[in-house]
């Protein structure tokens, strides 16, 4: 699949991951998602994928769903809506299941669905300009994208709360207080700190990787019982890894380890 709406590179086992509708504040349609779908599968299946950045072309990261196209629609646009959802929150499971981790490196606003997009990274890069806004309830809208799921787990559920029915808009350093962002950098150094962590996930044990990621998404969700079980299930696998017995090996006897992935 050829992409119009974002740019896609992989180099040195890093996806680099550009929403490119700079003109229209990387604004999400249905050409876009079905991109971003694509690519999430790609980073899914692909083994040599061991990191990935996600950012935004322009001033902005991403201002959400593309209002124009929904005001054109008129008495269809639910069905649209509908569709379009769908098919990003299918981008976004398979970034969350993917081994690889997933840094987000937001260069400007995140607002709507770009808010949602932004919260599905497991590192969160925001430049010192940025701002975030959920957006959706001053559109009469309900949120989507996964904001619901992520944006509770990081700031609680009053917090949420307020920011998903006031509208309340956040700079960098408040969400990295509030535990939106992991970490506020400037401008002109974003995607030198995006990419030297993502090369470090690369260099790192990238199924221990995947399996951590999977248990911490049901922190929440499973009895201590349960959670017990999948994480003894998880270091067993992760035992039998090349990558753990070779961890292991390499500890034991004081050297480096030189992971694969595998």
């Amino acid at each position: 699949m050829s992409y119009e709406h974002i740019l896609f590179d992989v180099s040195d086992n890093i996806a680099v991951i550009t929403l490119n509708r700079p003109d229209d504040a990387n604004a999400i349609h249905a050409p876009m998602v079905e991109e971003l779908a694509d690519i999430a599968m790609r980073c899914y299946r692909d083994k040599d994928i061991r990191a990935a950045v996600l950012t935004g072309a322009g001033t902005m990261f991403c201002g959400g769903g593309d209002l124009k196209v929904f005001n054109d629609l008129g008495d269809v646009v639910a069905n649209y809506v509908d569709r379009t959802a769908t098919v990003l929150h299918h981008a976004i499971s398979r970034f969350g299941h993917m081994d690889a981790p997933l840094v987000m490196a937001i260069n400007g606003t995140a607002a709507g669905g770009g808010f949602s997009l932004a919260l599905a990274g497991d590192y969160i890069f925001a430049a010192d300009s940025a701002k975030f806004i959920s957006a959706y309830t001053a559109s009469g809208l309900s949120p989507d994208g996964g904001s619901t799921y992520h944006l509770a787990k990081h700031v609680g559920l009053l917090r949420a709360k307020e920011l998903v029915l006031t509208n309340r808009l956040l700079t960098a350093e408040e969400a990295c207080a509030w535990g939106i962002v992991s970490k506020v950098v400037p401008g002109e150094a974003l995607m030198d700190e995006a990419m030297g962590l993502a090369r470090k996930f690369a260099a790192g044990p990238t199924k221990a990787f995947g399996v951590a990621k999977n248990l911490l998404a049901t922190a929440y969700s499973e009895s201590m019982e349960a959670q017990l079980d999948r994480e003894s299930r998880g270091i067993a696998e992760t035992m039998g890894s090349r990558d753990g017995r070779h961890g292991i090996d390499s500890f034991y006897n004081k050297k480096k380890p030189e992971f694969t992935g595998e």
